[in-house]
């Protein structure tokens, strides 16, 4: 499995060098560039100018492209031009934001989901499992931007249970543990917002893999053996149930770290889909096309890890 990984990550480095040539290329036909909005009627033309000439931006586009892979090769992604700052440190800082609010939304999604898909497979055509297919079929007809700004001012404005903003309070010292309890706070909001949304493929898949599984040979075997139902379903069906919902691991974590640019919006979230928006907004060509590049990354490596968990899950699968 090892040297399939490798091989792998190997046909990954044509492919992002393919995308980068592609958004450079696209960021070069974006109206103006990272300095027309500084233009004031007090702004001395000839200085935008000189500013242009002085980050290269008069340059063709390939001197300029081929300038960038050689510092990104280096591990050097430029000067952010909206703050200011090392596009690497920025979109670091942001990642890390982005991670704890990722990694709180599985969490949710799956406590939320595997329960309600198990109790809708196993009691099918009941009340219980025509209740859940409606709260599914609601929370996947709502779009995320009317949820997200329903329960913000609902339960942000209105009751005033958490915060509206932001990813911590400055009046904690990092590392402390306030500081972590308050970011947590920050967090859950906007977590579960995409929570309650995200929960609808894995209910759907979850519950008709258990109704198929429970008219299968084997679990008629077990049962004929007198082993308990809940054993049965703990032991045979869930497990086999799980596979498909495996594949989509991956791609929901690494999804997510790409950063939910209408919760980080909406919820002023401070991460990396809020980066990514408050850089098209400036034209800052330099983040755009590092986050492109992650972004592109993070697809191919959720593929990579649907793979594995697979393999994981079901020895029998094996990743090519």
């Amino acid at each position: 499995m090892w040297k399939t990984i490798v091989r792998r990550f190997l046909v990954m480095i044509p492919q992002l060098f393919v995308l980068s040539l592609i958004i450079f290329i696209l960021a070069q036909f974006m109206p103006g560039d990272p300095f027309t909005g500084a233009i004031t009627p007090d702004t001395d033309p000839a200085r935008i100018e000189e500013l242009r000439e002085k980050h290269g931006l008069n340059d063709p586009w390939y001197q300029q492209y081929a300038r960038w892979m050689g510092n990104a090769f280096q591990g050097e992604f430029g000067l952010s031009y909206r703050f200011k700052r090392d596009v690497g440190d920025l979109i670091g800082e942001r990642a890390v934001n982005t991670f704890w609010l990722s990694l709180v939304s599985v969490i949710m999604l799956y406590a939320i989901a595997i329960p309600l898909g198990v109790l809708a497979g196993r009691y099918h055509n009941t009340w219980l499992d025509k209740s859940i297919i409606l709260y599914s079929f609601i929370s996947y007809a709502i779009p995320l931007f009317i949820l997200a700004l329903l329960f913000l001012f609902f339960f942000g404005y209105t009751l005033d249970w958490f915060p509206t903003s932001g990813t911590v309070d400055i009046k904690y010292d990092p590392g402390t543990f306030g500081y972590v309890m308050n970011k947590l706070y920050h967090i859950l909001l906007p977590a579960f917002t995409y929570a309650v949304l995200g929960t609808t493929t894995v209910i759907q898949y979850l519950r008709s893999e258990i109704i198929d599984a429970k008219v299968q040979d084997y679990v008629r075997t077990a049962r004929s053996k007198g082993i308990p139902m809940k054993k049965v379903y703990s032991r045979h069906i869930f497990r086999n149930s799980l596979l498909p919902i495996a594949a989509f691991l991956g791609f929901t974590i690494t999804g997510l770290l790409g950063g939910s640019i209408f919760i980080e919006t909406i919820f002023g979230y401070q991460g990396m889909g809020q980066l990514f928006i408050l850089s098209i907004t400036s034209n800052d060509y330099s983040v755009i096309t590092a986050l492109v590049m992650l972004y592109g990354f993070l697809a191919l490596l959720g593929s990579l890890l649907s793979d594995i968990i697979m393999s994981i899950v079901d020895p029998r699968i094996r990743i090519e």
